[in-house]
């Protein structure tokens, strides 16, 4: 298994340096990794990155090497250096699994560990969330859009190097492609790998229909031809009939399938099938590709495209937007109490949610629908009988909900340094993954106006972030007033002592 302990930012190191010179090195802190807006101008997010996670944690520690490389940038003490030899990760993570669905501000991954251990390994669970939950999110707005189609993942090509390409099609997987054409993913995830020809195959022989009979002759029980290299409907769906008719039929074989990759993609699906079947070929599979994503797969169905599958490829694995996860410290313990922090910003979105918190989200007992969570305190009791909630932006806003099924949607992963947590199999991911999903409402879904969803403090936790948020003003504005060399003065009418 790969160290990957360096990959971390360098100002985390100078931080831990600074705590370990203040004494600190044993003080106990709580972060939590959340997001505050949903990518894609989506509904909901679907959580990825945690096995990658795991696996960081399980081998944390910093070899010979790291040490010396870090003895070369003048910023160590030795004796900093000397801890950093046998540090490893003694601390507890809670956890939604990956494909779980969340939302923003909630706590997504907890993370309670001495100071130095939980700022060192920020920067890696950042990017695991951040990358885990995009694909997995972005997979899963494309599948469901192609509804019963199954979504064949291309993207290894258009993905930000080698790892994030094979970490890409496993995320992808787990938000419900069937497959990829990612060989080594395949390998290392156990994932059906899929694909047939590129234009180049047909562009290297003389002719078309050349090409179409070499494939045949190597693949002959997996005819799909790419037939818009040069024009699908007068070349290559003839083509590809005749291969069909002179070799495949003779041998017992069919053809397969086509894969149409430019042009009206709508225009050609409908023609391209009504030409197969009037040669015959009813069963032969129209696969859509072209930078596919779920608006486009949407509009394309709505104008009644003929799509058996999609491949669907720089829109999954490499897509423009970005999951801005962030690490936030909560709390400290000292003397066994738990303190408490927050970050104040005169962006309201960036005002944090002090304390340590558990989310709980609430289930209509009769469809098993969403109804809302709520991020509570971690020893507040959340009734099972009747719950109010109340916006956290808008405080008027109420909603009183009953006959409801309550989960607490952390779970543990490691405690005291040790993995507690029984991974499941990618395929048992995918599967939760769609679960999750149809537990959300269509309002929720709905990829051109979603409904926002319903996330709430309980009573308790707003009653702890207005009174810590008046502390820090108050405090704010009095070291103003101090740096100001603002002194009190008497007013006219007190007497002198």
């Amino acid at each position: 298994m790969e160290n990957k302990t360096m990959m971390t930012d360098f100002y985390e190191l100078t931080m831990a340096q600074a705590y370990f010179d203040a004494g600190k090195k044993e003080e106990k802190a709580y972060f939590d990794i959340f997001f505050r807006t949903n990518p894609f101008n989506g509904g909901y997010t679907m959580t990825g990155g945690l096995d990658e996670t795991i696996k960081y944690l399980q081998n944390f520690k910093f070899t010979e090497d790291d040490i010396n490389f870090l003895r070369t940038t003048g910023s160590f003490s030795e004796e900093f250096l000397t801890y950093l030899k046998d540090l490893k990760f003694t601390g507890d993570v809670y956890a939604m699994p990956d494909g779980t669905a969340a939302f923003p501000n909630e706590p997504v991954l907890t993370v309670k560990a001495n100071m130095i251990e939980a700022q060192i390994i920020e920067t890696a669970l950042l990017a695991n969330f951040n990358h885990g939950g995009l694909v997995v999110t972005k997979a899963k707005r494309v599948t469901a859009a192609a509804k019963d189609i199954p979504v064949m993942e291309f993207g290894a090509r258009r993905a930000r190097g080698s790892d994030s390409a094979v970490e890409a099609s496993k995320n992808a997987f787990i938000g419900g492609c069937k497959g990829t054409s990612n060989v080594l993913a395949g390998k290392k995830y156990d994932i059906p790998v899929l694909g047939t020809m590129a234009h180049s195959f047909v562009q290297e022989a003389d002719y078309e229909y050349e090409a179409f009979l070499a494939y045949a002759k190597s693949h002959p029980d997996n005819c799909v031809f790419l037939v818009d290299t040069y024009d699908t409907l007068k070349s290559g769906i003839p083509n590809a009939i005749r291969v069909s008719r002179e070799y495949l039929e003779p041998r017992g074989y069919k053809l397969k399938g086509v894969r149409i990759d430019s042009g009206d993609l709508v225009y050609l699906s409908k023609a391209a099938k009504q030409m197969l079947v009037d040669a015959g070929y009813h069963d032969a599979t129209i696969c859509l590709s072209n930078g596919l994503d779920e608006y486009s797969i949407n509009n394309m169905l709505n104008k009644g495209a003929v799509i058996d599958s999609i491949g669907a490829g720089d829109n999954i694995s490499a897509s423009k937007e970005r999951l801005n996860g962030v690490y936030k410290l909560v709390a400290i313990e000292k003397d066994g109490e738990k303190i408490p922090k927050i970050k104040v910003s005169g962006d309201t979105v960036k005002t944090t949610n002090p304390g340590v918190k558990k989310v709980y989200r609430f289930y209509d007992n009769d469809s098993g629908k969403v109804l809302g969570d709520v991020i509570a305190r971690d020893d507040e009791i959340i009734s099972k009988k009747q719950y109010t909630l109340v916006s956290d932006v808008d405080p008027w806003k109420k909603t009183t909900i009953d006959d409801y099924m309550l989960r607490e949607l952390q779970v543990p992963i490691f405690i005291n340094g040790k993995l507690v947590y029984n991974e499941p199999t990618i395929k048992e991911k995918q599967a939760y993954c769609q679960e999750e999903y149809e537990t959300l409402t269509d309002r929720i879904t709905d990829i051109d106006n979603p409904h926002k969803y319903y996330v709430d403090l309980s009573e308790e936790e707003r009653k702890l972030k207005e009174y810590m948020l008046f502390e820090a003003m108050s405090n704010a504005a009095t070291t103003a007033m101090e740096n100001s060399g603002y002194q009190k003065v008497k007013k006219p009418c007190e007497k002198k002592n």
